[in-house]
């Protein structure tokens, strides 16, 4: 059975590896975006921003003329069976989300369904809140002058990527969650996916369309509240002598109904999605006159998280003003370039607050922090060099070559050998007696 030919809207972080994804596997695929420079940006085979790998894969499907770009909306439905919606969906100050690239889309997206005689699948893979894809049918309708079911079918299909893993994640799910308007939209997505996945077909979830909206919000609510869980605990293991919150995060996270996934503490969890989701399923909520306290609570503590380097660089040096810090990381997470939302953006902005002089590095991240601290703080081309004459190192991002740094390391670069290990990547005991030393949920009566 020969592939189908896929349009995709939107090529940011969700829309761009998709496809590429997809067009590794075969399909053909037709990818629309409004930003005219990235979209040039990606015909050269080099995506707009860092996810590992995707620049080879990308740069391969292109070679093999698998991906072709265009600017005209109506032709990408025009030509293609179906339709990825991927645009983004941000929050807006009140919690709510802002649909208007969505609607955009969808008007372009009926203006192409009008021109087709045959049926067309579109699929919703944007994050909308709960209610919305009943919202899209009627949109849909009027733009296209046809019917859903009939006509046209729609699904939403929501994606569930880590960033600095998206392109596994997409290749080998856990799961795919369906919502279907009609049986006849879910059964189309459904054969897509058995074309891209073949015998390795993951668990597919049919369900409604509310329901996959609901999974969506409450599978991200789930996974923020472990990680803000295991730090609200880490934080009680500091101030109990002979505690250490990686020997509890294990002893808890063997238990099978918990898992030790996202129990990893540290400085708190930042990027595009948590936040986002959690504001607008708070917002859901009281739109409906309910209260979520937990994913209230699950915030809080994010938010307040970051701020216990401050605090822990306090008890090791005293006053910061005039002291020399190492920021070690500023993407949200290893593997990617995002700052959005990264503890590293409030960290730094407490220690300039404090008067410390700060100098940071991140092996994928500087042009972003440039464009977020522009000349208020040092740049670094290396981990070695940034830590070249500090008072204090404060590991932030949990980036592989970062572990490789040893005690004799921060001995012979730093004026004082001093770290705070935010992300619990070094073993306290190879560093006690050695240098000054503290880390998040590790009581330091124990390890002084």
């Amino acid at each position: 059975m020969s592939k189908s030919t896929i349009s995709i809207f939107g090529l940011g972080h969700v829309g761009l590896t998709f496809a590429v994804c997809l067009a590794h596997r075969g399909f053909q695929i037709i990818g629309y975006d409004i930003d005219e420079e990235k979209l040039q940006c990606i015909m050269s085979g080099k995506a707009p921003f860092y996810e590992a790998n995707l620049d080879e894969l990308l740069a391969a499907v292109i070679r093999m003329k698998r991906i072709q770009l265009t600017n005209n909306p109506q032709d990408a439905v025009s030509n293609s069976s179906i339709t990825f919606v991927t645009v983004d969906t941000p929050i807006k100050p009140n919690g709510s989300v802002d649909l208007s690239s969505l609607a955009k889309a969808l008007q372009a997206i009926g203006q192409g369904l009008r021109r087709k005689n045959n049926w067309h699948l579109v699929v919703i893979r944007s994050t909308v809140p709960p209610g919305t894809c009943l919202k899209v049918i009627k949109v849909l309708e009027e733009y296209s002058g046809k019917r859903a079911g009939a006509d046209f079918g729609l699904c939403f299909n929501p994606e569930f990527l880590r960033e600095g893993n998206a392109i596994e994640d997409i290749m080998n799910p856990d799961r795919i969650v369906i919502g279907e308007y009609d049986s006849m939209s879910g059964e189309a997505l459904e054969e897509f996916y058995k074309q891209f996945h073949g015998e390795k077909l993951p668990l597919i979830i049919r369900t409604s369309l509310t329901n996959a909206e609901i999974i969506k919000y409450a599978n991200n609510a789930f996974l923020a509240m472990k990680i803000s869980f295991i730090n609200m605990i880490a934080n009680l293991c500091e101030k109990l002598p002979g505690a250490d919150i990686t020997e509890v995060a294990k002893g808890i996270g063997l238990d099978r109904r918990i898992g030790l996934s996202f129990l990893n503490a540290g400085v708190g969890w930042g990027g595009s999605c948590f936040l986002k989701d959690l504001k607008a399923l708070i917002y859901v909520a009281k739109e409906n006159g309910l209260d979520l306290p937990l994913v209230e609570a699950t915030i809080s503590i994010n938010d307040e998280q970051p701020l216990k380097l401050i605090e822990l660089a306090r008890k090791l040096l005293g006053t910061l003003e005039n002291k020399r810090i190492a920021v070690l990381g500023l993407a949200f997470k290893p593997g990617t370039d995002d700052m959005r939302n990264a503890p590293s953006i409030k960290i730094i902005n407490k220690l300039l607050d404090e008067k410390a002089r700060v100098v940071v590095y991140d092996p994928r991240a500087l042009h972003n922090a440039r464009k977020i601290f522009g000349d208020k703080i040092e740049y670094a081309v290396s981990s070695i060099q940034c830590i070249q004459g500090a008072d204090c190192a404060l590991i932030v991002t949990e980036w592989p070559e970062f572990k490789e740094l040893k005690p004799e390391h921060f001995i012979k670069n730093m004026r004082t050998p001093c770290v705070i290990d935010g992300r619990r990547i070094y073993d306290p005991k190879e560093f006690e007696g050695k240098i000054k030393f503290a880390a998040i949920g590790l009581n330091q009566l124990k390890h002084e």
